[in-house]
């Protein structure tokens, strides 16, 4: 029986340990270059597994980027572009990089003036392009190059980009073309050309102070409160004189959680509808399931049989895989968010160490749950069983 109860959380401590290697695996921050190629800023695209660092010196309206992918097959290629006069890929002014017929990488321009397979040709681009190159590293192919970025695109602080892969390149350099899946269609986005931060005076700008309140909202609420509400719940319920403290302290924490989440969950699709052109899709959807499946917790509260209750057993089912399913998503999410807030180091590392100092109380936890609940079990084993006593047989009842 202690097993069986034991098994989810373990589960849950596995995932919390390869979550957080992920993590921090996957993000452009662990990438290094060689010789002198340093960048102000760095970006994990929402799509196709791809990364963009880059500088801009305003003064002089020039970038500096390296475009990370890696394409489907070993001689597919990858490309990023801007696009002076839309979100999409026509009229995107492109790098594209791939292996040539030598087994070299190369870098060549594309002008897309168009959807069609025509119009993905060879050619200069609308503005000045210079100190291109690529290189390819266990299986990432890297573009780099400066770029003269329009007068009238620097004047807004931003550009569209559009960033793809594809399998294959023919000896004339025609591109095959790329896959039409949802990662391929979303491959697009605008760029801060000041990564988020005000050069003039050095702060943060109004939309990254957003962005911080609403990292630190749902990192409180999804992914420190609900895991304390959670360990409350299941290892304060077995001790017969923590009850019901522990259900009131239990429904305490997920309440405010629940709280402090909406606020979150509105600042996120406040920063939504303010930003367009760029879509963090896994995040939203996972924040969108998050709210919903909070929402019925809450609700479930209301409609809680009495523990007699013939559909008490169903309800438990129902409430405990639902708060499980938050607990994994929360957790989740707060890593996803992190790697798109880009904050420094010091707060990624201290949630990393929240969730771990929060996992080592539940292996204590469950330690000492599953030698309450075998003593709990072996006193009842040892108990004179009916017809005896603690001196030897009782005596029969007189007919």
């Amino acid at each position: 029986m202690a097993s069986l109860r034991s098994s989810p959380f373990i589960f849950l401590l596995c995932f919390w340990v390869s979550l957080i290697s992920s993590a921090f695996s996957q993000t452009c921050s662990t990438q290094k270059f060689t010789g002198n190629n340093l960048y102000a800023h760095c970006v994990d695209l929402p799509t196709l597994t791809s990364y963009l660092h880059f500088s801009y010196d305003s003064s002089n309206s020039t970038l500096s980027i390296a475009f990370l992918a890696s394409p489907p097959a070993s001689d597919g290629w990858v490309s990023w572009a801007i696009n002076p006069t839309g979100t999409g890929m026509a009229g995107a002014q492109a790098l594209v990089g791939y292996k040539d017929s030598k087994g070299s990488m190369t870098v060549k321009t594309y002008n897309i003036s168009s959807y069609t397979l025509a119009s993905v040709v060879q050619s200069t681009l609308a503005f000045e392009v210079w100190d291109q190159r690529a290189e390819e590293d266990n299986g990432v192919f890297r573009i780099f190059a400066k770029m003269k970025v329009p007068a009238d695109l620097a004047a807004t602080g931003s550009v569209n980009q559009v960033w793809q892969v594809g399998s294959s390149v023919d000896s004339k350099g025609v591109l095959t073309p790329h896959a039409m899946s949802s990662p391929n269609l979303n491959a697009k986005g605008t760029l801060d050309l000041k990564g988020g931060q005000s050069v003039a005076t050095g702060g943060v700008d109004s939309k990254t102070k957003k962005r911080n309140i609403h990292g630190v909202l749902n990192a409180v609420s999804w992914g420190v409160l609900f895991p304390i509400g959670v360990i409350m719940a299941r290892y304060l319920r077995p001790f017969q004189s923590a009850d019901p403290a522990w259900f009131y302290l239990h429904v305490a924490c997920q309440v405010s959680a629940y709280a402090i989440g909406v606020a979150g969950w509105a600042t996120g699709i406040k920063l939504g509808s303010e930003s367009k052109g760029i879509q963090w899709t896994a995040h939203r959807n996972i924040g969108i399931t998050l709210f919903s499946l909070a929402t019925l917790q809450i609700f479930a509260l209301f409609l809680r049989p009495k523990k007699d209750h013939k559909y008490r057993f169903y309800w438990n089912i129902y409430h405990h895989g639902v708060g499980y399913a938050i607990l994994v998503l929360g957790i989740l999410n707060v890593f996803k968010g992190l790697n798109i807030l880009h904050p420094e180091q010091k707060w990624k590392s201290t949630y990393i160490t929240v969730i771990a100092v929060l996992g080592g109380i539940a292996l204590l936890l469950e330690v000492i749950t599953w030698i309450a609940v075998l003593r709990r079990k072996s006193n009842k084993s040892n108990k004179p069983c009916d017809g005896y006593n603690g001196q030897g047989r009782q005596q029969p009842f007189n007919a």
